[in-house]
């Protein structure tokens, strides 16, 4: 091998170990990593897997009308799972803006009416899931 070459090889060996050290040291956000293992929770929770895997239709056209909410509880269609991630995604908007509420004890009206707004998306989120699963139990 010609000098050139070797030099070449070795800056590439050194920019490599130098990127894996870089990568390996890193430390993410705690704010980044919780979005990320939320989102990832909803997508779980909400069917995602389901739709990836078994690839079943967005709704239907039945009797001139879009039905967007399979009536069984064996299937559902993509509709029905954007419906429940939407759901869980208020639901979790609730909890954080609870959680938020805390850190504004020195507010106290600030802080109640954050923790209302919490506490009203989270029972916002509840009952309408609630009521889409006795939609499909009937």
């Amino acid at each position: 091998m010609s000098r050139k070459v070797k030099k070449g090889m070795s800056s590439v060996s050194f920019s490599v170990n130098r990127f894996y050290r870089r990568i390996s040291t890193a430390k993410p956000s705690t704010l980044i990593l919780s979005t990320v293992a939320m989102a990832i929770a909803v997508f779980l929770f909400g069917g995602g897997l389901y739709d990836i895997i078994m690839k079943p239709y967005p709704s239907v056209y039945f009797n001139s009308q879009f039905i967007l909410i399979y009536p069984q509880l064996s299937e559902q269609f993509i509709a029905d799972s954007l419906v429940a991630m939407i759901l869980y995604s208020v639901g979790i908007a609730g909890l954080v803006i609870m959680y938020q509420s805390t850190k504004y004890a020195y507010k106290p009206r600030q802080a109640y009416m954050m923790f209302l707004v919490g506490v009203v998306l989270l029972f916002l989120a509840y009952i309408y899931l609630e009521a889409t699963i006795r939609l499909k139990v009937g």
